[in-house]
């Protein structure tokens, strides 16, 4: 039942077909009838060229067919011809099935629709190419409107001066937009890359299970440490949603316990506290429910438990204890206190740490927005604060947010 739904989810979020190793299709979802404008019936049997698209080379696919044959998994964005003669794109994931002797049985073809996201790319060059036109003449036309102007009247430079300040105004606000037009692509962009790979690694850990259980290996022990990977695919999956939605200024809001963001970051984080021997000890002496987004809140926890796994790690600590404690401050404000015994920031830099790209650590290792990220979300989103300082042998953060009245819940 369990692989019935997740074919069933695959098959619903992603455009899905299956050919033989000649590339007859011998599979389509409605996705990819709905995407391509063709009835089943008329690709069954077919080739899958059928949506070839006449402007994409030739070596593209000779590429294609000689990575899919090396048993290698084929990942790239292809330019599509649908039957009503429109343009598609799709990111497309090529998976070769092997048999027992090792031998191609078919190929899955697994795809993500991106036609907006390159529509937009363009459209987004376009502007920046009307903004850098603009830009480079601006300076003489506002010379010779001056010059024109001053030849009238001194008075009229002052209006002139002005009309000059908000074409640069206009120029600035173009900008801006152009800059938060591509923030919006990007994440979309870093959101299907990281759909390709959970959608991936569920195929992988579904194979795994089907070895596992032919080899009569599927114990109690197995089937625990399955369900607990396909949470934390769920979980990042259900990331990649948040962080689609981050800049969405519409998106509802929700009641939540405290306790159960954290119980979400735990699903995450619980091999990695094994793992390194952290023991983390929650103390709750009531329930506290705050409104807001409860998976980013969950990251915000995330992003500490990290932070001071890392910092257990560079500082080679033997007897690894975090403790996280969830209170109510008073009457109107929950209080999160995280503390650690990491050993601590540095003095001269702790009141940085929230900067954006600030970090201490390798590059290979960090990139210095996550607590700039974390204070964003509990300050923008949930209307709290976020502090920190160092306490003896580590440090403490301090995240005081608002809770919701009785009246409210």
């Amino acid at each position: 039942m369990n692989l019935k739904r997740y074919q069933e989810a695959i098959e619903s979020s992603n455009i899905v077909s299956k050919t033989d190793i000649n590339g007859i299709i011998t599979f389509v979802n409605d996705e990819f009838c709905k995407i391509s404008g063709y009835k089943k019936e008329e690709l069954i049997g077919k080739n899958h060229n059928i949506i070839r698209h006449p402007d994409v080379p030739k070596e593209n696919f000779e590429r294609l067919w000689n990575t899919i044959l090396a048993k290698k998994t084929y990942v790239s964005t292809v330019k599509n011809l649908a039957k009503d003669g429109s343009t598609f794109y799709v990111n497309t994931t090529v998976i070769p099935m092997v048999n027992e002797n090792d031998e191609i049985e078919e190929f899955i073809a697994i795809r993500y629709d991106v036609t907006e996201n390159v529509k937009l790319t363009k459209e987004l060059k376009k502007k920046e190419e009307e903004l850098e036109q603009l830009n480079s003449t601006l300076e003489l036309r506002v010379k010779k409107q001056t010059q024109e102007l001053r030849e009238l009247n001194e008075n009229l430079e002052k209006r002139v001066k002005e009309e000059v300040e908000k074409n640069r105004e206009k120029d600035r606000f173009l900008f801006q937009q152009a800059r938060l037009a591509s923030l919006g692509e990007m994440i979309g962009n870093i959101a299907h890359q990281w759909r390709q790979p959970l959608s991936e690694l569920g195929i992988i850990l579904y194979k795994i299970k089907k070895v596992f259980k032919r080899k009569n290996l599927d114990t109690d022990e197995f089937q625990e440490v399955y369900q607990e990977a396909k949470n934390v695919i769920k979980k990042m999956s259900d990331t990649i949603e948040d962080f689609r939605n981050f800049f969405n200024p519409h998106r509802p809001k929700e009641v939540f316990l405290v306790r159960e963001a954290l119980d979400e970051a735990m699903i995450v984080m619980q091999r990695t506290l094994e793992k390194y021997n952290i023991r983390l000890d929650v103390i709750c002496s009531k329930e506290v429910k705050i409104e807001g987004y409860k998976s980013e809140f969950s990251q915000v926890l995330i992003n500490l438990l990290n932070n001071s796994k890392d910092a257990f790690i560079k500082n080679d600590i033997n007897n690894r204890v975090i403790v996280l404690e969830i209170k109510k401050f008073n009457e109107k404000y929950a209080m999160v206190v995280f503390k650690d015994n990491a050993g601590g920031i540095c003095e001269s830099i702790i009141d940085k740490v929230f900067e954006p790209y600030f970090t201490t650590k390798h590059a290979s290792s960090g990139t210095g927005v996550g607590l700039y990220m974390s204070r964003m979300i509990v300050q923008n989103s949930m209307n709290g604060s976020m502090d920190v300082e160092n306490i003896e042998g580590g440090v403490c953060f301090k995240i005081k947010i608002p809770v919701c009245k009785e009246k409210e819940i």
